[in-house]
Order: C-alpha cells, then sequence, then structure tokens
C-alpha cells in the first residue's frame, strides 16, 4: 500500500468514555454520512468504519477533524474537493488498486448530495472497485420530514442558479412539476429568492429551514406570498433548506394560445395590472410569465392603433 495510505497504529473511536475498537475496513471507497449540525446524530456503524478506514477523504480537513478528534479516532485525512479533484482523485485511485479502504465524507450530510464525490465514485465503479455507502444524516430528507408539506413526490434542486435572471427562469420551469420542491440557498440570497419564489408560484405552502439539527434551529412554515412579504424580517444567518409544496392537484394549467386569448380580453378592459392578476387566476401560470406576455400583447395592441391612427 501507500506512503500516504499506511495503516494507523490503533484503529479505534470513544462513545461517551468508553474506548472501542474498530476492525479494518473492508478494502474499497466508504461513501459515510456525517453529522448537518448536531455532533452527536452519527451512526456506530459511521464511527466504526471511519476508524477503520486507512484514509478519510473530506471536504476540509478542519471540518472533519472536529468529528473525527470528538469521537478519539486517529485518522489520516486528506482533502478533495472541487478545487483539488482533478489531480486528488487519480491518488485516491490509486490508493484504492493497491488495496486501501478510504472512507469519503463531504463538510456535512450524506456525500455527493450538492457536494463533490460524483466522478470519483464513477471511476471508482468504472475501475472495479468496491463502492459501499453507509446512510445517514441528509439535510434534504431532514427539512422534507419538517416541512408539513407532502413526501409521497419530491424533487430536489439543489442551490437556484445566482444570478436573477437565471434564478426566475429556473424557478418558472420548476413551478410546473408536480412534487414539493426542496432547495438549498445561501443567506445573502434568501430574500430575493423568496420573492422570485411567491412571483413564479404564488401562494403555495412552504417552509424555510434554517440551521437544521444546529443550536439555533428553526423552521418557518407560511404561504410563499406572505413568506416574501416578511422576507426583510426574517434571519439571514446560516444554512437554509426552502421547501416548497407542489401545485394544487386540480390546477388547470391553461394553454399558451388560451392565455394570449384571455389577456388580450382583459386587456382590453383593464390595466396591466388588473389584467395580469385575472389572467393569474384563471390560468393557473407563474405570474412573471403572465405579466410577459401582457406587455407583450399590450406593446403590440398600442403599435396596431399608432399605425391605424397613421
Amino acid at each position: 500500500m501507500a506512503a500516504a495510505a499506511t495503516e494507523p497504529a490503533a484503529r479505534r473511536f470513544m462513545i461517551g468514555e468508553q474506548h472501542l475498537t474498530a476492525p479494518r475496513a473492508a478494502p474499497g471507497l466508504h461513501l459515510v454520512a456525517t453529522p448537518i449540525g448536531n455532533l452527536g446524530d452519527i451512526t456506530l456503524r459511521a464511527l466504526q468504519t471511519l476508524a477503520g478506514v486507512d484514509i478519510i477523504a473530506c471536504e476540509d480537513t478542519r471540518v472533519t477533524r472536529r468529528l473525527t478528534e470528538r469521537y478519539g479516532i486517529a485518522a489520516t485525512l486528506r482533502p478533495y474537493h472541487e478545487h483539488n479533484a482533478a489531480t486528488a482523485r487519480p491518488k485516491i485511485l490509486q490508493w484504492l488498486a493497491e488495496g486501501a479502504a478510504i472512507a469519503l465524507v463531504s463538510d456535512a450530510g450524506t456525500p455527493l448530495i450538492s457536494d463533490p464525490g460524483f466522478k470519483l465514485v464513477r471511476e471508482a465503479c468504472a475501475a472495479g472497485h468496491s463502492v459501499m455507502a453507509l446512510p445517514g444524516p441528509s439535510s434534504v430528507l431532514t427539512a422534507l420530514t419538517l416541512a408539513a408539506l407532502p413526501t409521497d413526490r419530491f424533487f430536489f434542486e439543489g442551490f437556484l442558479p445566482s444570478k436573477a435572471g437565471a434564478r426566475r427562469q429556473r424557478l418558472a420551469e420548476l413551478a410546473t412539476i408536480p412534487a414539493t420542491l426542496v432547495m438549498f440557498e445561501s443567506g445573502n440570497r434568501l430574500q430575493d429568492t423568496l420573492i422570485d419564489l411567491a412571483a413564479a408560484m404564488g401562494g403555495r405552502e412552504a417552509a424555510i429551514c434554517r440551521e437544521l439539527t444546529k443550536l439555533h434551529e428553526e423552521v418557518t412554515r407560511g404561504a410563499l406570498d406572505v413568506l416574501a412579504g416578511e422576507a426583510e424580517a426574517l434571519e439571514t444567518r446560516g444554512e437554509f433548506v426552502l421547501v416548497v409544496g407542489p401545485p394544487p392537484a386540480d390546477a388547470d394549467v391553461m394553454a399558451p394560445d388560451h392565455l394570449d386569448d384571455l389577456l388580450r380580453e382583459t386587456l382590453a378592459q383593464h390595466s396591466v395590472k388588473d389584467a395580469v392578476a385575472l389572467a393569474v387566476k384563471a390560468s393557473g401560470r407563474p405570474r412573471r410569465d403572465v405579466y410577459a406576455r401582457a406587455l407583450d400583447i399590450a406593446q403590440r395592441q398600442r403599435g396596431q392603433s399608432d399605425d391605424d391612427e397613421a
């Protein structure tokens, strides 16, 4: 085995004051879920594996070291993250080829879920190495179970685009998915994202999950339009998971041609603002899409009127 993957002198871990010995983990790549906040949320199997492998590949060695020190694990830590993956991956694959047992962990939660690791797992499988997953904490599932929204079908989006235009376009696409939506978001974009969500999805029920399993865990539930209206008062420090309920089961989305006909009728009698409000309610389409169509139709109608007068 390579020098970087030399076997630890002792494979032990601690639970409270109890010192336990771990068997050497089987050769291969072990995908180990780690706590998303509360360090007590780790499985016995995960502790045995982390103590029993030759190397722990992790996003940030400082973060993982807090976990290993908490449980008395004398582990060899090697960084593996999006910035060094191209150079670190061949080394890990070489160690696997030499018979090493390697654990892959993310800073928090289940590896590969909005974290690096996919290419490593794919190449390890292609090379014929054993790949094993140890289930455990996941902020996606934790938020989903806390949101008090339907859980029979859900769609995980991960992080939305950071730029406003791309984010709004993506939300318009997500609005038609007949499932509960789960998204990650940073605190500095939380308020803008809530406003965009309300514009795209109206008053659907939603939950803002902050600092899950940590000391200041907080879940705020309510209609999207209400949450968006209160966005400026929300705490934006911490890590966030947003959960949005599915569109109503009886919601019919109006075909584009029918929407245009409706807008022409309502624009003839109402302001753009009022026409859009009526069309959103009748069509089941996101307000932003209806507003864009209304502006286009109104401009074309004004152009036709100018031509007639000329």
